[in-house]
């Protein structure tokens, strides 16, 4: 029996995941370790908002309204990151040695130069950017945010060098690599904000304190192992400070439009933010431990969606199309079915999980209510609309997967999302309902994209 379910499970694999660029063993050896950093992130994330809901409502509502405006900011150099990754994954499949290790410096450079300049403009300006943003918020919570604003700033330098090294590495297909320096910056992180917060009781500014350490210190790593471990990119000090024009428009090219999309993307998500702030603090923790619950259920599928980056780019570095869209097709089916696996697993033990964030009393069945939604609406929504489009980007589809991206998130997300949870006061569940609508809607442009010959006509390299 044993044989028999074993001899039909290596069928399965290698008719969906095995092709002439690869086989279904170099794609989960690629996978696993990305995997593993997915949840050590998410699962780190939920224990770090779990500990900051110790020092109260007001310091848990502060950090999500910040981390929002973060995630806005740092997605911006992540996407010339991914821009990177893809040039890189071109280059590794095409063969060509040399220009990887080109195309790795580049990425490390730009990011760098990026992460520079919004770090800058951010400190400057944070006293209008929370007064413009967050004004309606209680006094308590806005200088929570002020100190957790700054001191997040400080550190984009250093999770930019990480993102880009990561970046190049996965690129290439050391996802193993590019895992033990996300685990080095995120487990220093926790182990340091269970001194600061827990022990120390400091509270935001202890939070503060422990991602710029923690983030510079993966910085110095991630540099460590370019400069003296590697052995295959052949990466100098020097060659950070060389600008290849026409590298970087390559990486641009990929990296831009992502980056405008992120923006645009993550612009509505924090407009959505301001609106929740005017709910009052009850809405906003409800927001914030619904967010990171859902990341949760979403731990595998976001690992897939990273990996089909470093898959998709080689097979179209090689001209093999056919294994592209065979390897497509594979993990959308594979990120539904591991949606409903981690909603399966996931919604009976709610109550465990919430308690962890000691949510006030008054909003725990609303919270119920918003994960159960999000859980069963995601299976057949959020592959195609996460998944899909970073196998696109991947093929160099980058141009149509941004502007796609940002009319649906600008017209569902945010427009239905005022109307459903303010004007039609459904409040937050109308904005989640809101967001699972522009899943749908944009994921459906993305398989009418797929099922043509545009997303791959693109000469990258």
């Amino acid at each position: 029996m044993l044989v028999r379910l074993r001899t039909r499970m290596n069928g399965l694999l290698q008719n969906h995941f095995s092709g002439e660029s690869m086989d279904y063993r170099q794609i989960f050896a690629l996978m696993l370790p990305i995997l593993i950093d997915q949840a050590f992130i998410i699962g780190l994330n939920l224990v770090n908002t779990a500990m900051i809901s110790s020092s109260g409502v007001a310091a848990v509502s502060a950090v999500n309204m910040v981390d929002v405006l973060n995630i806005f900011l740092i997605n911006v150099f992540v996407a010339v990151a991914t821009g990177g990754t893809v040039v890189v994954a071109q280059y590794k499949g095409s063969g060509n040695g040399q220009m990887v290790s080109r195309a790795s410096a580049a990425t490390v450079t730009s990011v760098t130069i990026i992460a520079l300049a919004i770090a800058l403009l951010i400190i400057g300006l944070h006293n209008p950017i929370l007064q413009l943003l967050f004004g309606s918020a209680s006094p308590e919570v806005l200088e929570s945010a002020r100190i957790y604003l700054i001191g997040s700033g400080t550190s984009f330098l250093g999770i930019a060098v990480v993102q880009a090294v990561c970046g190049a590495l996965r690129g290439i297909g050391k996802t193993r690599a590019s895992l033990a320096l996300s685990l080095i910056m995120n487990l220093l992180y926790v182990v340091l904000n269970i001194l600061f917060i827990t022990l120390l009781h400091m509270g935001v500014f202890g939070m503060t304190l422990a991602i710029n350490i923690a983030r510079f210190a993966g910085a110095a790593c991630a540099l460590y192992y370019l400069f003296k471990v590697d052995a295959t990119l052949h990466i100098r000090l020097k060659d950070l400070f060389h600008f290849p024009l026409s590298m970087l428009r390559k990486i641009m090219f990929i990296g831009l439009p992502f980056a405008a999309e992120q923006m645009f993307f993550n612009g509505g998500k924090l407009l959505t933010q301001v609106f929740i702030v005017s709910l009052g603090t009850y809405a906003i923790a409800t927001n914030a431990i619904g967010g990171s619950l859902a990341m949760l259920t979403q731990i595998p599928a976001s690992a897939l969606s990273l990996t089909i980056v470093t898959v998709v780019g080689q097979c179209i570095g090689r001209g093999d199309i056919a294994d592209a869209r065979k390897f497509i097709r594979s993990f959308l089916w594979l990120g539904a079915i591991s949606l409903a696996v981690m909603g399966l697993i996931l919604i009976p033990l709610f109550n465990p999980l919430v308690g962890l964030f000691n949510p006030p009393q008054e909003i725990v069945h609303e919270l119920f209510v918003v994960m159960l939604i999000n859980v069963i609406i995601q299976v057949p929504l959020w592959s195609i609309s996460f998944i899909l489009p970073s196998a696109l980007r991947a093929a160099g589809d980058s141009r149509f997967t941004s502007i796609t991206s940002m009319m649906t998130m600008w017209l569902f997300r945010v427009i239905l999302g005022y109307i459903m949870g303010i004007v039609l006061g459904w409040g937050i569940l109308g904005v989640w309902l809101a967001m699972n609508c522009e899943w749908g809607v944009r994921g459906a442009l993305f398989l009418w994209r797929f099922r043509g010959k545009k997303w791959y006509a693109h000469k990258l390299i």
